[in-house]
């Protein structure tokens, strides 16, 4: 007998689960910074034709792959794209990706987002209320990260110890399941974070202008600084190509996890409103939220000259230095912090959790195993797998995960997702299964669009990509010498990963041939 898959508790329970996943770091902290420093206002109008032409297609092909291989007892990408082209038996290998990208970005999204549970509890204890400076407060974050000794930290011990519980608290959330892990931590967690992101945005708009001296440093002008169109910048590619990858990285597209999360839908579970609302909370919360907390509370305290190279700092520093500098100037900053940091810790740990299940289900539903013995082998995998993230932060070891497992492979995976569903499994096909158990129709452009305009917008991003970044980055021209035997090191390990997962693969489905066999073989017999 077939052992019974895990199912979500309610249609509710699985929209929080995936905008749970996708609402992260990426839209309080990415996406303002993206559009500040690519054109602002004008940002949106790439933006948002990436999200109608790549973003909602690519979220409805991979509610309805997930919830079509779901029914053949698949919860990951080998196992469905095995299904969607059973002539071709290298096809399962390409799946490969969808548990390898999630895996690569959990091992070093883990400890980031134990940072964030650091922060709380620092901003709680007033551990870094008093600093003032940009210079002193990057060096508290250089400090607690191990990157370097310092008045603040010695050594990485307070990171580790942050790490530590943050890793438990994520694989004991998997460990419960589906129903009784994700589902209810992003029932609890989903609603917390949006008043938490409510009330940082009531008190950004409350700000007014805190130094008379300085009348134009005010909240009108921040949200100005970061919405007015500068559509010059429509003419660079690199813009269009920012804000094509943002709707990637925002709605976790070409990762996997919407597969493995639909997987666990019933056959006539609505795949398309259900789609369109999470991918719609992420937006909501991206754009209403994200874009109006961290740049124009920057903007009131640092100015208009300040705030141009704040834009352009990075997601680290815009998280963990500017914010709480801003945050220090305000009356009950203690607790405005901890606001801050929770509501990025809530939003990490949805997100985190969705990378973890991949891995996981593969190793139910492909060795027939439970789900406490996969969870162990997970648990134990990515914990060593964690460690040079964590010691070898400082050379480059997190930037290199992120930019294969979190960039390049994100878009090659949905290129090969959209493929397989409109050529492979052919078009007609797949707009009737969308449309099974659906509450609404989806506008028949979007047939077109599916088939001809996401593979060929896909294809022109990878193409971009080949002619202006294939050999700098092979070539690691733009790494120290001194970080390019990690970097390299790196690099052998994710080869050493991939083809791991590939062999694993070709284990199960050996393993499944064998069986099939004895069951023909036991039927002639008979």
């Amino acid at each position: 007998m077939a052992k019974q898959r895990d199912n979500w508790g309610s249609r509710l329970g699985i929209i929080l689960a995936v905008a749970g996943s996708a609402i992260g770091l990426g839209n309080f902290l990415r996406f303002p910074a993206k559009a500040a420093s690519n054109g602002g206002g004008a940002f949106i109008i790439p933006y948002l034709i990436a999200f109608f032409f790549l973003g909602i297609p690519l979220m409805w092909i991979e509610w309805t792959l997930g919830r079509y291989g779901g029914g053949f007892g698949h919860g990951t990408a080998p196992g469905i794209f095995h299904n969607i082209w059973r002539k071709n038996r290298f096809i399962k290998y390409f799946g490969v990706i969808g548990i390898f990208g999630p895996l690569v970005i959990f091992i070093y999204y883990t400890f980031i987002e134990s940072w964030l549970l650091g922060y709380s509890f620092f901003a709680l204890s007033g551990k870094y209320t008093a600093i003032t400076d940009q210079t002193v407060m990057q060096n508290f974050l250089r400090g607690y990260q191990g990157v370097q000794n310092n008045e603040f930290f010695n050594g990485p011990g307070w990171a580790y110890v942050f790490f530590l519980v943050t890793f438990v608290l994520n694989v004991g959330v998997i460990y419960y399941g589906i129903k009784g892990g994700i589902e209810r931590l992003c029932k609890l967690a989903m609603p917390l974070l949006c008043v938490c992101g409510i009330i940082l945005l009531i008190r950004v708009l409350t700000l007014g202008t805190p130094d008379p001296a300085k009348p134009d440093w005010n909240i009108n002008n921040g949200f100005g600084f970061l919405w007015n169109p500068d559509f010059s910048a429509l003419k660079s590619a690199k813009v269009w190509l920012e804000a094509t990858g943002q709707i990637f990285f925002t709605l976790s597209l070409g990762i996997g996890v919407i597969l493995t999360y639909a997987s666990y839908l019933k056959k006539g579970d609505d795949v398309v409103l259900s789609g369109l609302t999470a991918a719609s909370t992420n937006e909501m919360a991206e754009i209403i939220l994200g874009g109006s907390i961290v740049i124009p509370a920057a903007f009131v305290f640092f100015g208009p000259v300040a705030i141009e190279s704040i834009a352009k700092s990075g997601t680290f520093n815009l998280g963990f230095v500017t914010m709480p500098l801003v945050l220090n100037k305000l009356p009950w900053a203690q607790a405005f912090a901890f606001i801050w940091f929770f509501l990025l810790f809530l939003a990490g740990i949805t997100s985190s959790v969705s990378l973890a299940q991949p891995a996981v289900a593969f190793l139910e539903d492909e060795f027939d195993i439970s789900r406490r013995k996969a969870v162990a082998i997970f648990g134990a995998a990515t914990f060593l797998l964690c460690q040079p993230g964590i010691f070898f932060l400082k050379n480059g070891v997190v930037d290199e995960l992120d930019f294969w497992g979190g960039t390049v492979f994100l878009v090659i995976f949905g290129t090969i997702e959209v493929i397989l569903f409109a050529w492979v499994f052919g078009m007609n096909n797949a707009w009737d299964e969308i449309h099974k158990g659906a509450d609404m129709r989806i506008p028949r452009a979007y047939k077109f669009i599916i088939k001809y305009i996401t593979p060929l917008f896909l294809f022109i991003i990878l193409g971009a990509w080949f002619l202006q970044e294939w050999i700098p980055v092979i070539a690691m021209r733009n790494v120290s010498a001194a970080d390019r035997p990690y970097v390299l090191g790196t690099r052998i390990g994710l080869l050493a990963l991939f083809s791991g997962i590939a062999a694993l693969v070709k284990i199960a489905w050996r393993k499944k041939e064998n069986r099939r066999q004895c069951r023909q073989e036991s039927a002639r017999s008979n």
